[in-house]
């Protein structure tokens, strides 16, 4: 215990402004990531590393040789793990990083703007109980589900969204997926997340927007067809019972149409369910 104290006064005395840098920096890209793993089943991984970690560093202190040697071979291993459990989280923190307020503003000047016609599709479906998913992707290429769905690369128009989530209409079962402005596919399926403490009366639509939402920086909204709420899932986070003017607000926002800002006083908040303390009877 003395010669890991001294190492750290011996450290410590030779601290420089390019180790706060190096720290500052490293304690960045950590907090980034935490923000990304947050309710989801990433974190139950970090906290079985930390677990390790610290009876690593009791075994070693108290001088158990047989079960340092077996960690510091299962250590070696650590990264390689680390990389393939949370592959999406990390393609998501570097994603997320790139995402500047400059590249916003490129994507305004292409993208055009079809938040109004969506909305009244959105809000037309709900009130007729007829359920729909739709994804808009963002930085993170949704190219493998649109893929796997028909293809359409049309213009957003109210008739047409109606039309693919008619239930009488082969294209109704699955989503659409739509890239700057345009309906790339529909009928595509999506992830369902594997979070086990989701509610079992959590629909299949509103578990397969969680799961995109999960592994992408992707933004769904979801309508159920037993209790027509109309719901926005981002990050694994579902936000439901959205009127049509937070729906557009919200959905500009989230796009980088507009620059966020706060719920008006007064104004009813919907209720925001994060995907891992889901509540019961959202339906299908």
């Amino acid at each position: 215990m003395t010669n890991v104290l001294n190492v750290l006064i011996d450290r410590l005395s030779n601290f420089g402004w390019k180790d706060a840098v190096e720290v500052a920096i490293i304690a960045y890209l950590f907090y980034r990531l935490l923000l990304l793993i947050r309710n989801t089943r990433a974190m139950r991984m970090v906290w079985g590393l930390v677990v390790l970690a610290l009876f690593g560093l009791i075994v070693r202190l108290a001088g158990f040789r047989t079960l340092d040697w077996l960690l510091a071979n299962v250590y070696a291993y650590v990264v390689i793990a680390i990389i393939v459990l949370f592959q999406n989280e990390i393609r998501r923190l570097l994603t997320s990083l790139g995402r500047t307020a400059y590249f916003r503003s490129m994507r305004r000047g292409v993208q055009t703007d079809p938040i109004d016609d969506i909305v009244t599709a959105v809000t037309g479906l709900a009130a007729n109980r007829q359920g729909a998913i739709i994804v808009f992707e963002r930085e993170m290429s949704l190219a493998q589900y649109a893929e796997a769905g028909i293809t359409l690369d049309a213009a957003v128009s109210y008739d047409l969204l109606v039309s693919i989530f008619n239930p009488a209409t082969p294209l109704h079962d699955g989503a659409v997926i739509i890239r700057q402005g345009r309906i790339t596919a529909a009928a595509c399926f999506l992830p369902l997340t594997l979070n086990p403490r989701l509610s079992r009366e959590l629909g299949s639509r509103h578990r397969a927007s969680i799961g995109i939402t999960e592994e992408t920086d992707a933004v769904a909204v979801v309508v159920s067809e037993e209790t027509g709420k109309i719901s926005v899932v981002v990050d694994g986070q579902l936000t439901r019972g959205l009127d049509s003017p937070r729906l557009t607000r919200k959905l500009r926002e989230l796009l980088g149409l507009i620059e966020p800002e706060a719920d008006d006083a007064g104004a009813p908040a919907p209720d925001a369910v994060s995907g891992r303390h889901a509540a019961e009877g959202l339906g299908k």
